[in-house]
């Protein structure tokens, strides 16, 4: 019960933060359709798991409920792009590039399918 805990107050700071940065930087772009908000906190997300994970990794820092907090939680409801940078990098590291290449093609195209049948069926009558 107190992961589920952490996991949850970590996503809920999480997804405050990124609306107020997402808000924040789309708007230095009045006017703009490009989602330099979305982009900006996918890219801070992916940079915080990478630092993450490598002090991890590198110097087993972080108890495992703070480890919990932080990537599932907070990060998780800040971006899950993070999670998906991370085990994208995490399979080329360990040496599955085409695995990695196969994850990425199939998330983003499969992805954006599924949008596009999402709101196809949010149409019918």
């Amino acid at each position: 019960m107190q992961t589920v805990l952490l996991v949850g107050a970590g996503g809920f700071a999480g997804a405050i933060a990124r609306y107020l940065l997402s808000d924040w930087t789309q708007s230095l772009f009045k006017g703009s359709a490009f989602p330099y908000g979305t982009l900006t906190v996918n890219i801070l997300g992916c940079l915080a798991i990478g630092v993450l994970s490598g002090l991890v990794q590198s110097k087993g820092l972080l108890p495992v409920e703070i480890r919990t907090f932080l990537s599932i939680g907070l990060l998780g409801g800040f971006t899950t792009f993070s999670t998906f940078g991370n085990e994208t990098f995490s399979l080329i590291r360990n040496g599955h590039v085409a695995s990695a290449a196969g994850y990425v093609a199939v998330s983003v195209v499969v992805g954006v399918l599924a949008v596009w049948v999402g709101h196809m069926l949010s149409q019918a009558r």
